[in-house]
């Protein structure tokens, strides 16, 4: 039998997936700055509060996953805290997640996607190169890990 991955929005009972999936992850690749601290330790405040959305992935009721979406203007998001827990990886989830989050901003009424990320990361940005993500200057990011921005245009 296939497993099934689900996708769903925010219960505040996931709030800590978000913070372990993430803090995990920040702790393999980088660490955990500050702001990342906030943004994890107060996930209603800094995202559902400012207009944004928290989505999970789910096997068997089992948080595996986890995006943000950081409302940016009236037209716009960007892709935050995307994380996969170590243990699920290769099954897709990380597609899974890019997929959703473009249709759920465009849903939202965004016109364009934007996400931070890092050079070294190369699979992560050839996913998001796969989705048609493409690379544009970084400009001013709060994260100091940072060194590539990318955007895609969303079209009905």
């Amino acid at each position: 039998m296939e497993e099934l991955i689900t996708i769903e929005p925010f219960e505040e009972c996931w709030a800590p997936d978000f913070k372990r999936l993430n803090k995990a992850w920040l702790e393999t690749y980088f660490e955990v700055e500050p702001v990342d601290e906030e943004m994890l330790s107060n996930p209603r405040t800094y995202y559902l509060d400012k207009g944004g959305f928290i989505y999970f992935a789910l096997l068997n009721a089992q948080v595996i996953g986890c995006y943000a979406l950081i409302k940016t203007g009236d037209h716009s998001f960007e892709l935050s805290k995307m994380a996969v827990d170590s243990a699920f990886q290769g099954r897709h989830t990380g597609h899974l997640l890019v997929e959703h989050a473009i249709v759920a901003a465009k849903e939202k009424g965004a016109t364009v996607l934007q996400l931070y990320s890092h050079t070294k990361l190369g699979a992560a940005l050839h996913l998001y190169k796969k989705f048609g993500f493409v690379e544009i200057p970084v400009g001013n990011s709060i994260y100091k890990r940072s060194d590539i921005k990318m955007e895609k245009i969303l079209t009905s």
